[in-house]
């Protein structure tokens, strides 16, 4: 069985789409990677499979062992820094063009769904995240009901659901909540991302949708509140071109001061290429962030165990 050595499945969940479910769940990744635990990432977003090109991958292919599919590895150990092990499997490694469209029906996509369940063999993982598409629908149902024959209840340590502030999306986010509670899926906590925008050029951080919306309905449906995520510009040029962050000195979020504790002007400039993604997220705001994030996300976990 594919998942027998994986000690803890967490699911990415939403009932809304773009509310940056695929980079919370890197992100996520990352951070648990540069705790030390070894960590693997199944992206079951079948018609929009994005983690291959968010953990910048999306030239490799998975590889036929006997008895499955071994995941693509993104870097190695390394008991040098602590770092721990990351490993991805998605749809997106078994396309022949990036461009091309997935234009399946349900049965279809269940198939494939338990296909990934049972013949991707994982190695020892801590952690395994599920990234999942928006909504309540075929993938969904396929997915609990195949964790529930496949996995031991003990692997299966829970969702983290991701909304942003606004009421438009807190109130699709509601349903994915309610999708939990009726599939007993154990809720390990609400993100609210996109809360709040760094300025690349200034030390602000605007509140351009908002603030609270998740934190609100995380104390209504009396589930843990991780955290608020805002964008960062930075995130998205360090996945796009490879680039170190760097902070004007004196950038604040969440009240803290980033610019001190990652480096301000440090890397950024365009040949500054080499290294691993995780080496690079170091420098990156929102590993300040997430780091805080995972470690609640972890005793939340422990606590389930």
């Amino acid at each position: 069985m594919g998942l027998e050595k994986v000690k803890h499945i967490v699911l990415v969940l939403s009932g809304k789409g773009g509310v940056g479910k695929s980079s919370v769940t890197t992100q996520l990744a990352l951070s648990l990677s540069q705790a030390g635990h070894s960590v693997g990432i199944l992206d079951v977003d079948l018609t929009g499979p994005s983690i291959p090109r968010m953990l910048s991958i999306e030239e490799s292919k998975v590889t036929q062992v006997p008895g499955g599919w071994s995941p693509v590895p993104v870097h190695q150990k390394d008991a040098s820094t602590g770092v721990g092990s990351l490993h991805a499997m998605s749809l997106g490694f078994l396309l022949q063009r990036r461009g091309d469209a997935v234009v399946w029906r349900g049965p279809k996509k269940t198939a494939m769904i338990r296909q990934f369940m049972r013949d991707v063999l994982w190695d020892e993982t801590d952690y395994l995240l599920i990234d999942t598409p928006p909504g309540t629908s075929d993938e969904h149902i396929s997915l609990a009901e195949t964790l529930q024959s496949e996995a031991l209840p003990t692997q299966v340590a829970g969702a983290v659901v991701v909304t942003t502030p606004q009421a438009v999306s807190t109130s699709d986010v509601r349903k994915e909540l309610n999708f939990c509670f009726k599939t007993g899926i154990r809720v390990l906590g609400v993100i609210e991302n996109m809360s709040g925008y760094v300025c690349p050029h200034c030390s602000e951080c605007t509140d351009i949708f908002g603030s609270g919306g998740g934190r609100s309905m995380a104390e209504e449906f009396k589930v843990p509140f991780l955290g608020t995520v805002p964008m960062d510009a930075q995130f998205i040029t360090l996945l796009e071109e490879g680039r170190r962050p760097q902070y004007p000195t004196g950038t604040q979020i969440n009240g803290r001061d980033i610019s001190s504790s990652v480096g301000a002007g440090q890397g950024g400039t365009d040949s500054d290429s080499g290294g691993d993604l995780v080496d690079k997220y170091m420098h990156c705001s929102l590993s300040l962030i997430f780091k805080d994030i995972t470690t609640s996300l972890i005793s939340h976990v422990s606590n389930h165990d």
